[in-house]
């Protein structure tokens, strides 16, 4: 379904009963990112995946993109659904536009489940991110597939699970070029881990032992900003540790939604 917020047309799944759960994807993914997740969790909640701007079925606007917006975006969102306050669960930039949204709107989430993400990157870490861009903007997005699955999926799972990894593959190439880079724009401007203690909701830090992009160290740093929050490494998983590791991964979610209410 879509809806007009924000000025842009967002693209949106809602299913189940329950208490509201949000669920924001990575970048160059879109909302079937979290189909395995959706099925389980609809049981208890009212599952609700949007695909971000750029993204996916939503609209595509091209120009610089800004974490803000992003969480504007998803506010507008909620407000059109009448959703009062919602559990959330974000996976690299998903994780990302949730530290955005928890402090611009404090009190909306009732939970935080940040997933293979970083508060903050090194600034010696912008020229990848210019490098992405010039690449998209001259030859699409082919030549972003290959090296992205090498960096979300370790070796071993992308020999053993070449369904999964065909279905992210066909994400990463179908996601619009101006949305990819409008994202490359917002995403190594966050700068949030000295505000992190401001997030009053009950967190959780998930993150793939293997992953190379947002690595344990990162979700160490965001931990440790989060006063009360919990850390969970999942072992033999690289960045996208819900697909690679999903009865891991959804264990540890189910363990810390309980913990955190209704």
């Amino acid at each position: 379904m879509k809806i007009s917020a924000n000025g842009i047309d967002i693209n949106y799944v809602i299913e189940g009963e329950g208490p509201w759960l949000t669920m924001s994807h990575s970048l160059a993914c879109n909302l079937h990112m979290w189909d395995e997740e959706a099925k389980r969790l609809s049981r208890r909640y009212k599952v609700l995946r949007y695909d971000t701007r750029g993204h996916g079925g939503s609209a595509a606007p091209a120009g610089a993109y800004t974490l803000e917006l992003l969480a504007d975006d998803l506010h507008a969102l909620l407000q059109a659904l009448g959703v009062q306050s919602t559990h959330f669960v974000g996976l690299s930039m998903g994780g990302m536009i949730g530290q955005t949204y928890a402090l611009k709107y404090p009190g909306m989430f009732k939970s935080l489940a940040l997933c293979d993400t970083a508060s903050r990157y090194p600034a010696e870490a912008a020229g990848v991110w210019v490098d992405r861009i010039k690449t998209v903007e001259e030859q699409g997005m082919e030549p972003m597939v290959a090296p992205t699955l090498e960096r979300w999926f370790t070796a071993s799972y992308r020999k053993a699970h070449p369904e999964v990894v065909d279905k992210v593959a066909a994400m990463i190439r179908t996601t619009p070029v101006p949305g990819f880079v409008g994202c490359c724009h917002a995403i190594p401007k966050i700068n949030l881990t000295a505000r992190l203690a401001e997030i009053r909701c009950p967190a959780v830090v998930i993150v793939g032992k293997d992953d190379p992009g947002t690595p344990v160290a990162m979700a160490e740093d965001i931990h440790r900003a989060m006063p009360g929050s919990e850390l969970v490494v999942i072992p033999s998983a690289a960045h996208l540790s819900n697909l690679e590791q999903p009865g891991a991964f959804n264990q540890a979610l189910a363990d810390f939604l309980d913990k955190a209410g209704k």
